[in-house]
């Protein structure tokens, strides 16, 4: 089921049924996904790592993200373009830019616990509903009803993720954080490039950032380069030379230090590596 509208604006509902696997890759557009997963046993694979989930898990996807998924019962798939409903422009009221979306170094994905669960059913259905009508305020119920499903998203989100330790101002600034990471992590790898442009010390963040995650900033900043080099190493034709100088290292040495001592591998052993080989998260 879609919609078209007459300036572009674009949403798709899908349901998948009884796949094995499956690839989502959205490379080719600058949508956006909700990827409802549904059964036992399903595994995803992001970034050559495992990663086993659970029943009524819903993940957030953007055209960056290329993830398999394994024993796939079910999906419901909510894809919509930036035309149809921008959550950037549109931050203030939904709040999910920098956690659900535009991120810095994860895949953003979260359980609907079982008292929340009638309401994403009742919205589903509503969205179904609306799908088939044909008049002149389609375009906006559709809006609202997505609207209505990031909110839900977005606290429960934040609840399974301890961001109720914080202050909404705190909030605030952890979800920008990530969100300038996403922006500039090939130019700026420091703490305090970032505070510069938040207006904080790098000891502000810092002390935000313990509070509800096991990750320093600076590890935050090098998990995104990290995971951008290997991307490049693994699906571009470029040299290990130029991901260096493009990723923002002064030279070659610097680069292949920096990736070895997360990796545990140099670029040339991970760019040589059989695709096949996947690590479990």
């Amino acid at each position: 089921m879609n919609f078209q509208g007459i300036n572009n604006e674009s949403i798709e509902l899908n349901i998948i049924d009884n796949k094995t696997s499956i690839t989502f890759d959205n490379h080719a557009s600058s949508s956006l996904q909700f990827v409802w997963l549904k059964g036992k046993n399903i595994e995803t694979i992001y970034e050559n790592a495992k990663q086993p989930l659970e029943d009524n898990t819903i993940l957030c996807l953007t055209s960056f993200d290329k993830l398999d998924i394994i024993n796939l019962e079910s999906a419901r798939v909510i894809k919509f373009n930036r035309e149809f409903y921008c959550v950037k422009e549109h931050d203030k009221e939904v709040s999910c830019k920098g956690l659900l979306f535009y991120g810095s170094n994860q895949l953003p994905y979260f359980k609907i616990p079982e008292t929340e669960l009638d309401k994403f059913d009742t919205l589903w259905k509503m969205f179904q509903i609306e799908m088939k009508s044909k008049d002149g305020l389609q375009l906006e119920m559709l809006q609202m009803m997505l609207k209505r499903f990031i909110i839900l998203s977005t606290r429960i989100y934040k609840s399974q993720m301890n961001f109720s330790k914080l202050k909404v101002s705190e909030v605030d600034l952890v979800r920008e954080f990530h969100f300038l990471v996403e922006q500039h992590f090939k130019t700026k790898h420091s703490v305090k490039e970032y505070a510069l442009l938040l207006y904080k010390s790098s000891k502000t963040i810092g002390n935000i950032f313990s509070q509800v995650s096991d990750k320093s900033p600076l590890q935050i900043i090098h998990e995104r380069i990290h995971l951008e080099a290997k991307r490049m190493l693994r699906y571009t034709d470029k040299s290990i030379k130029e991901i260096a100088f493009e990723l923002g290292f002064e030279d070659l040495q610097t680069f292949s230090r920096f990736f070895k001592r997360i990796e545990k591998l140099s670029p040339t052993a991970f760019k040589n590596m059989p695709l096949g080989k996947i690590a479990t998260s």
